[in-house]
């Protein structure tokens, strides 16, 4: 790892403390010299944050903007007692709304995290503003895709903008030795947006053209569409090949990945995905769905792109990667080659504390005035 020291870089998170990003992230920023507290409204323990502070514990719409004067006391005492140097927010229509409101004196960088730009915005006429007037106050802007950013420059703000991934780690998601079946994995939550049982019709179909090929479904992630699907995957008399994991730590989300064939990620909206990324780190092929963020990193060197929600094309895909399974190993080399030279976590980290330190240069020669909508 390469890094610059910079003793004295203290930064407030606002964030989901309960998400490994937010955790991936601030230990990430520790490692490289910064100090960390975080405020949320997800209890959670945060590895290398000096303290978590939890605002009204929720997840109500409603509760975010409540929430507000609450947020400028916290954020009042932490100017006093921690004296922030930086303040981030992630997630631009919640954590990020909060970063761009709590009064601190520090420069603002805000970070997108997907259907916070590509969906929420669209919903209402008050998100499109919140969203706008938060990223306007920002003094530096990150998302993982370029289509993001491509959104995100249409709200005209002043920051600099970068794409930064939230990345692989390439030392940890490492090619393994496929199992001797068709092993399909699939690490997406099982929320509607990811199209979980869009996956279970095609392996059923698959099934079905291929009664022959020892073909199991894993499915990793878990979420609320958990019973549903299970009952599903029991109409359809697939209990013995499709086996629900739910949410397992990174060894066995490993582990799941590197004895399978193939990897699916099949959402009908989506940003850069980390399964994606990690998956590809893994030496995987890739079913994925036809949207701007996956064609970024997919082609057909890689895997399949096939339309939203078509159970036909991904049935198709599923055959092809049993079919030809040179083909598929050979695209699995060449997204482990393109992760390690593009999406690597640690290189992605890096570059952020190197855009952590631009940003403050300024302020440590005296030349930044404080940002003239904010204090």
């Amino acid at each position: 790892m390469s890094t610059v020291a910079a003793p004295g870089v203290r930064i407030l998170f606002f964030a989901d403390a309960a998400s490994v990003h937010t955790r991936r992230w601030v230990a990430a920023a520790v490692e490289r010299g910064a100090e960390a507290v975080v405020v949320t409204r997800q209890a959670a323990e945060v590895p290398g944050a000096k303290e978590v502070i939890v605002v009204r514990p929720g997840g109500d719409k409603l509760g975010w903007f409540l929430a507000l004067p609450e947020v400028r006391r916290v954020a009042r005492d932490l100017a006093a007692r921690f004296q922030p140097t930086l303040v981030h927010g992630h997630y631009v229509t919640s954590y990020g709304m909060w970063a761009a409101a709590c009064g601190v004196k520090a420069p603002l960088v805000l970070t997108a995290w997907g259907s916070d730009i590509l969906v929420t915005p669209r919903e209402s006429r008050l998100m499109h503003a919140v969203v706008g007037w938060s990223l306007r106050r920002a003094d530096l802007i990150t998302a993982d895709s370029m289509d993001m950013l491509d959104e995100i420059a249409r709200y005209h703000p002043q920051a600099a903008c970068h794409q930064i991934l939230w990345g692989a780690d390439t030392d940890k998601f490492v090619p393994g030795e496929p199992g001797a079946d068709f092993d399909v994995v699939s690490l997406r939550s099982w929320e509607p947006n990811y199209n979980i049982d869009l996956i279970i019709e095609a392996f059923s179909r698959f099934l079905m053209l291929r009664p022959h090929s020892h073909a199991r479904l894993h499915l990793l992630g878990g979420g609320p569409q958990q019973a549903a699907l299970e009952q599903r995957v029991q109409e359809l008399r697939l209990l013995q090949q499709v086996r629900f994991h739910g949410r397992v730590g990174d060894a066995e989300m490993v582990s799941a990945i590197q004895r399978s064939r193939v990897s699916i990620s099949v959402p009908t909206s989506d940003a850069t995905s980390v399964s994606v990324l990690e998956s590809m780190a893994c030496g995987l092929p890739l079913i994925a769905s036809d949207l701007p963020a996956n064609r970024q990193w997919l082609d057909e060197r890689g895997g399949w792109v096939v339309p939203v929600r078509d159970v036909d094309a991904l049935t198709q895909a599923l055959v092809q990667a049993h079919d030809q399974p040179q083909l598929a190993a050979q695209m699995g080399a060449f997204n482990r080659d393109r992760i390690e030279r593009e999406a690597s976590r640690r290189g992605q980290m890096d570059a952020m504390w190197r855009l952590y330190l631009k940003l403050l240069q300024p302020c440590a020669k005296g030349h930044r005035a404080p940002h003239p909508a904010r204090g």
